[in-house]
């Protein structure tokens, strides 16, 4: 499959996170404004280049600080009057919603990097699939184990590294070393959550695995990012995963 192009929203956005911008752009990039619901959205890394496209977001974030910053990022950009952000926590959706004119049955979610923290997954999702609206997307991002495991080790923790890939404590009294997905596990809890899915991206293939001073061509690394993250074996091995995922 060729790689797709990057939307000039897009070039905002680190290498790491082409792939997902792929996925988002032929719905955002279409032309018709859109509600957004960004969970666990913090400081607007999506929120701000969405609306700058014209969406109106809304961001439901537990992080008071990260609102503020949010708040700032968004007027710098001029485009305060359509990014709204709320404290609150992505499994408690049905208390935040009713005080959000608009942002209940919006037409696209995004929950990135807000699974691997939250008390239950599963119970996340069903309330993200519940703010949809019927035909709506929601856009999930999570840390993939496989690329974990890989990081650690060439990091030079091997010991951390066999914990995560047995998914286990790390040692005696030091806990788990977090929540990590494999494709099958989150597929099969977006289908739990009564969504469908479309096929599952590698997020940040290469990206970082290189070298901050390895002088790589920003422009040539998010174009081989596009490349690999449908394919695999490639994508298998990425940091993260990414699905787009529909309600019927």
């Amino acid at each position: 499959m060729p790689p797709a192009s990057a939307s000039p929203a897009a070039e905002q956005l680190p290498a790491r996170a082409a792939a997902v911008w792929a996925a988002l752009d032929p719905l955002v990039g279409a032309g018709t404004p859109l509600r957004v619901l960004d969970v666990g959205g913090g400081s607007g890394v999506f929120a701000v280049p969405l609306a700058r496209l014209g969406h109106q977001v809304t961001v439901v974030d537990p992080s008071a600080d990260a609102l503020a910053t949010l708040h700032r990022r968004a007027a710098t950009a001029g485009v305060g009057d359509r990014v709204h952000g709320v404290q609150g926590d992505g499994d408690r959706l049905h208390e935040v919603l009713p005080a959000l004119p608009g942002a209940a049955g919006s037409d696209l979610v995004l929950c990135h990097s807000v699974l691997e923290v939250v008390d239950d997954p599963a119970v996340t999702l069903a309330e993200i699939a519940g703010a949809l609206r019927p035909g709506g997307r929601v856009s999930i991002a999570v840390v993939n184990r496989a690329g974990a495991v890989l990081a650690r080790a060439l990091a030079g923790h091997p010991v951390e590294a066999l914990a995560l890939f047995e998914d286990r404590e790390l040692a005696p009294g030091r806990g788990r070393p977090g929540r990590r997905f494999a494709p099958a596990d989150l597929l099969a809890l977006v289908e739990g959550a009564g969504l469908r899915a479309a096929t599952w991206r590698g997020v940040s293939v290469v990206t970082d695995l290189l070298d901050a001073a390895s002088g790589a061509d920003p422009a040539a690394v998010r174009a081989l990012e596009l490349a690999l993250a449908e394919t695999s074996p490639y994508r298998d091995v990425a940091t993260g995963l990414h699905v787009l995922a529909t309600r019927p």
